[in-house]
């Protein structure tokens, strides 16, 4: 079985003390996630995390490696998918400038709004986390739980 590598990030900035996720949605379909893509030769997990959300948003973004967490799924061609996700927090003046060719929409979500737009629930759980972690780096008073 081949395995194909991928990483991203939890995108996040915080406005008026309160944690805002970015989300994309696909060109190509309906689904909403976390700014992710393929390692590419030469590349490490972090470097593909900037890398993606750069392609993706126009976002220089710098990552935190103090989260990392890991979803595996098997994809419909047969191949295995590893996906090591981080968080970065940017800017609350950063501007999504999105890839239209990939991705059709983004925006900035509370945690229970993004919680909900999210596709796929491993993605959901990725949030969770990086939500409770992100809340107890920054010492703030928002949702730390699911």
């Amino acid at each position: 079985m081949i395995t194909e590598y991928a990483s991203g990030a939890v995108v996040y900035q915080i406005k008026d003390n309160e944690i805002l996720y970015l989300l994309l949605q696909s060109a190509t379909s309906d689904f909403w996630g976390i700014p992710k893509g393929h390692v590419e030769a030469g590349e490490d997990l972090v470097a593909t995390a900037i890398r993606e959300i750069k392609e993706e948003t126009g976002i220089d973004a710098q990552i935190d490696e103090g989260f990392q967490e890991k979803v595996e799924y098997d994809m419909k061609n047969g191949h295995h998918k590893d996906v090591t996700f981080f968080v970065s927090q940017v800017s609350n003046e950063a501007t999504v400038k999105r890839q239209v060719a990939e991705i059709k929409a983004d925006g900035w979500f509370t945690f229970v709004d993004a919680k909900e737009r999210l596709t796929y629930d491993n993605l959901k759980d990725i949030l969770i986390d990086a939500n409770r972690y992100i809340n107890q780096k920054e010492h703030l008073g928002g949702h730390v739980s699911d």
